[in-house]
């Protein structure tokens, strides 16, 4: 079933739907009076809905709530070093999202080849925003990630506090070190906060890390292998996919 986010309360238990949803839904999807739809609403819960109306404007009378939460059970915020090409960025936040991230942050690293202007990165944001809000739909979840963007490493540490913070470092990797992500795994609790950070291509400095650390984050390997930048947020997700909700949920 089709599912929109719209950041409104419901009145009097019919809602118009915005004039850009109504297009879609009425027109792509050739939607009839008495269609059910899914919606979330402003207090992130998802609603069964049927429409009521199509002309002048589509209304929809809302049915109930769902009682579905499809959210991890912690808060994922996903720190990228920006990667050089713009397919990149956008693989990352449309997987991101289907994965459960809550927050999309690319920054500007020491390796980092490309580089947003300023006049470029409102746009830019904006754009990978849609990418967002487009997979949130399309997986079912009760919340739109945010995607935001920085300047510099400095900037995006101070603007992202979490319960626990981590690095992947490839030469955590290298070093074999494989326990650090899983020791934070089994503690982390339902509601705690998680950051991960990636570098870009041709990875992060070590100065990078040593300012990290500085900061109260923890260097962690993400096994053997050398992971792509567009690769290693989407395995750090999967990973806290299982070990928070399939393998043993976390209360």
């Amino acid at each position: 079933m089709q599912r929109y986010f719209i950041n409104e309360r419901a009145q009097d238990g019919q809602l118009v739907l915005p004039k850009a949803i109504a297009h879609h839904l009425t027109t792509v999807l050739r939607a009839t009076v008495g269609t059910p739809v899914e919606l979330v609403l402003a207090d992130h819960q998802v609603y069964l809905a049927k429409v009521a109306t199509t002309e002048p404007e589509t209304i929809v009378k809302i049915d109930h709530a769902l009682g579905k939460n499809s959210e991890l059970p912690v808060d994922v915020t996903i720190l990228c070093g920006l990667p050089k090409t713009k397919e990149k960025p956008e693989l990352i936040v449309q997987k991101a999202t289907e994965l459960g991230a809550k927050r999309i942050v690319f920054f500007e690293a020491q390796r980092s080849v490309s580089h947003w202007t300023s006049k470029k990165q409102q746009k830019k944001v904006a754009r990978l925003q849609k990418i967002a809000d487009a997979a949130a739909e399309q997986s079912h979840r009760n919340y739109q990630p945010v995607v935001a963007y920085y300047s510099n490493l400095k900037q995006a540490l101070t603007a992202n506090p979490a319960d626990f913070r981590l690095v992947a470092w490839e030469e955590s990797a290298k070093q074999g070190e494989k326990s650090g992500l899983a020791r934070c795994l089994q503690k982390i609790k339902a509601h705690q906060s998680l950051l991960a950070i990636f570098g870009p291509e041709g990875g992060l400095t070590a100065g990078e890390v040593d300012q990290m650390a500085a900061a109260g984050v923890q260097p962690v390997g993400l096994g053997p292998r050398i992971l792509r930048t567009e690769t290693a947020p989407l395995y750090f997700l999967t990973a806290v996919s299982y070990a928070c909700e399939l393998a043993t949920p976390v209360n």
